[in-house]
This record gives C-alpha cells, sequence and structure tokens, in this order.
C-alpha cells in the first residue's frame, strides 16, 4: 500500500494529540492501560498513517486517494476536498447513502487483529437530521452491510454512526454486522457517546478502534471503540463461523446519510471533517 512518505513519523504523535491541527479542542487517545489492544501480542506492528498536511486547499481527486490509501473503490472527486490540512467529505441535500455521500473501500492486506485512529468534527453550520454512518471502520471476510445480516458466518463490518433521538439527542454509536447480530441492520448495544447531552457541531472528537478476527466457530473475536478517552463498547465477538472467511480485509471510509427513509435526509449539504488518520495491522 502507498501512502506519503514520512507521515507516519508525524502523526504517530496523535497517540498524545500533538499532531491535531485543533490540539486545544482534540483529546489525546487513551492511555495503553485503557485500550483493549495494550494486552495484544503484536506480531506484525505495522502502521500508515495520512493526515493532509501537504496539501493546497482543493479538491482531493481519486488519484490522490489512491496514492494515500492504495486501492481504494467508492471514491467521488466533487464530494472530497482538502480544507485547511484536513480532509473535507460533502454530504449533499435531499440525498442518501451513495448518492449524497463516499462509500470508501480500501483493500488492506488480510490479518487478524487491526486498530485505527482519527480525528473527526462536524461543520458548524451541520443539519443533524436523523443521522448516518461516518468514519473509518473494518470489514470483515464478505464485509457484509447495507441490511445483509452475518448470519451466513461468511463476514460483518464494524463502523460508526451518528444518530438523533426523536427527543434531539445526538450521539455517536457503534454499528457491527456479524454472525450473531440480533436483527437485520447493524448492532449497537444500545451504546453511545457521550452517554448523556450531545454531540458539538464544530468540536474535534478522537476515535479509536479495534477489531479482533475470531477463529473457527468460536467467541474470541473482540471489538472496542474508544471515543475521546471514554470506552463506549468492549465485548468479545463472533464475526464469522466460516474460518476461510474470518480475517479482517478492508478499511472502510463511508460518510453518508441513512438509512432509507426520507426523515434521515438533510435540507442542505453539509461537511464533515477528519485528520490524523493512523492505521496499525497488529497480527495476521
Amino acid at each position: 500500500m502507498t501512502v506519503k512518505v514520512g507521515v507516519y513519523a508525524l502523526c504517530a504523535l496523535t497517540l498524545f494529540g500533538a499532531c491535531s491541527k485543533e490540539a486545544a479542542s482534540s483529546p489525546p487517545l487513551a492511555s495503553a492501560s485503557v485500550l483493549h489492544t495494550s494486552a495484544v501480542g503484536s506480531a506484525i506492528n505495522s502502521s500508515w498513517s495520512v493526515n493532509w498536511n501537504n496539501y493546497a486547499d482543493g479538491t482531493y481527486a481519486s488519484s490522490a486517494a489512491a496514492t494515500d490509501f492504495g486501492n481504494i473503490t467508492g471514491w467521488v472527486d466533487t464530494r472530497c476536498w482538502i480544507s485547511g490540512g484536513t480532509c473535507r467529505i460533502k454530504l449533499l441535500a435531499n440525498a442518501l447513502s451513495g448518492a449524497g455521500g463516499v462509500i470508501g473501500n480500501v483493500d488492506i492486506s488480510d490479518g487478524s487483529a487491526y486498530e485505527v485512529d482519527y480525528d473527526i468534527r462536524f461543520h458548524s453550520q451541520f443539519e443533524w437530521s436523523r443521522g448516518g454512518k461516518l468514519g473509518f471502520g473494518f470489514s470483515i471476510g464478505d464485509g457484509n452491510t447495507g441490511g445483509d445480516p452475518g448470519w451466513d458466518g461468511n463476514g460483518g463490518s464494524a463502523r460508526l454512526m451518528w444518530y438523533q433521538t426523536d427527543a434531539g439527542r445526538v450521539f455517536f454509536q457503534p454499528y457491527l454486522y456479524f454472525k450473531d447480530q440480533s436483527g437485520t441492520y447493524g448492532e449497537t448495544f444500545g451504546k453511545s457517546y457521550p452517554s448523556s447531552g450531545s454531540l458539538n457541531k464544530g468540536q474535534w472528537y478522537h476515535v479509536h478502534l479495534y477489531v479482533k478476527s475470531n477463529t473457527g466457530s468460536n467467541t474470541d473475536g473482540h471489538v472496542q471503540y474508544v471515543i475521546d478517552n471514554t470506552i463506549v463498547l468492549d465485548r468479545d465477538i463472533r464475526w464469522t463461523t466460516n474460518d476461510s472467511k474470518r480475517l479482517i480485509k478492508g478499511l472502510t471510509f463511508h460518510t453518508f446519510r441513512g438509512g432509507s427513509e426520507d426523515y434521515w435526509e438533510a435540507s442542505a449539504d453539509g461537511y464533515i471533517y477528519y485528520d490524523n488518520l493512523v492505521v496499525h495491522k497488529i497480527s495476521s
């Protein structure tokens, strides 16, 4: 995979909050004693990073994304922009899913344990609507998403959502597809960040996601979400039962509204910003 030379040497500092362009509002990552990966033997210790510092403001074209991410599909040049050294994704008004956002999928080397860290913020005028998918995540095996539950044991995925309740509370929530999910759509386990109150527009948040494959039909996989030093979800999980499909194969970069009903739409274009991406392959 091709990435910008030397970026990791800069952005590894994200682990201590030093690489953020908004250092005052981008908290440091949780300490190693909090992160599940501190207890995992690292057999690979292979990392790559992107922070967009060296780009001028303008369209973030698919050719540049391919240089940064490697083999990525689903890129939409007209919705991807470099803004002040960050990656800005545009969500179109009155549109859902891939028709209004970006569903980027990066082919990464197969592994049984990965983690990803990144910073994220919503534009100050962002319209929450009902919610949508956002951020970086992982696909396992067939990478089930989109109302295709992982019940056949051939794949799953771990992504992040933002969601607004009828009462107006807005939060991040985990969104997982896996063998034992309870419904057709992604499982949230009733978890949210913040646990009370709402997300703030214009504020940077730091997200850490760790995923480990399970073996055979065992529930010995794991998933952990940490946002701004707070563990949101930390549990064992059975992603697959087909051992030939057990490995993590993709990095997802999904940013779109939806849901499928009209109330997931927004009346105006919206913008979500990303910075300080660090991807770490822990074991093969």
